[in-house]
């Protein structure tokens, strides 16, 4: 068998098993039903917003940028 063969088969391989993947995913996706992914999707936004939350309240606060050149043009006239 020719290496360009052994190639060939070995893409054809490659490409019925990423099919065999994605209708097992979609399978399992169309097994839920409208509540329960709504249920999911509230959740993912609930944690979503909380991170947020979290973030915002342990970053301090930035600094006015005017005030911080106003003292530097302090410091050059003097």
């Amino acid at each position: 068998m020719r290496w360009w063969k052994a190639v060939g088969l070995a893409g054809a391989a490659g490409v019925v098993a990423t099919g065999v993947v994605i209708v097992r995913a979609e399978r399992r996706r169309r097994a839920y039903t409208p509540d329960q992914v709504r249920e999911q999707l509230h959740m993912r936004l609930a944690q979503a917003t909380s991170a947020q939350a979290a973030i915002e309240t342990a970053a301090p606060a930035p600094r006015d940028a005017s005030g911080i050149r106003g003292r530097i043009r302090r410091l050059f006239r003097r």
